[in-house]
């Protein structure tokens, strides 16, 4: 099962969206998820040192699906793919996947034992149904 890690420049946020994510799985059939987020619990911000340190935290030989929140966090994300192992850098892939869908449907799908790839498509369309949505009724 791949391992997710949330990028966020707020420590609260991060862990607030890992939440509700992971109420829809069962604990013991849930992906390893970590969080890097925040320089502690009321300073915002990013750490590459962290990042890295949460990657290989969730490594998995199915890979590792990273979300970030802004601009930064991929920043810091890029950076630590920098500073780990390159085998643990190549088996890890950054989303643009909305946050808060993108998560949840990453860590449904992820939960099932899919592989990478479907794992990524399902998060990165996890935007779909509210922009269809919206769409109609324009």
């Amino acid at each position: 099962m791949i391992g997710i890690v949330v990028v966020s420049h707020s420590r609260p946020l991060a862990r607030a969206a890992v939440a509700l994510a992971a109420q829809m799985v069962p604990t013991d059939g849930a992906p390893a998820i970590a969080v890097a987020a925040g320089v502690d619990e009321d300073t915002l911000g990013t750490d590459a040192t962290a990042v890295a340190e949460a990657i290989a935290h969730v490594d998995s030989p199915d890979g590792v699906l990273v979300f970030v929140d802004l601009g930064s966090a991929l920043l810091s994300t890029e950076m630590a793919l920098e500073m780990i192992e390159p085998d643990l850098a190549a088996r890890t892939v950054v989303t643009p996947a909305p946050l808060v869908e993108g998560l949840f449907a990453a860590v449904i799908t992820a939960s099932t034992g899919a592989p990478m790839d479907v794992v990524r498509r399902e998060a990165e369309n996890a935007l779909s149904m509210k922009t269809g949505h919206l769409a109609a009724g324009n």
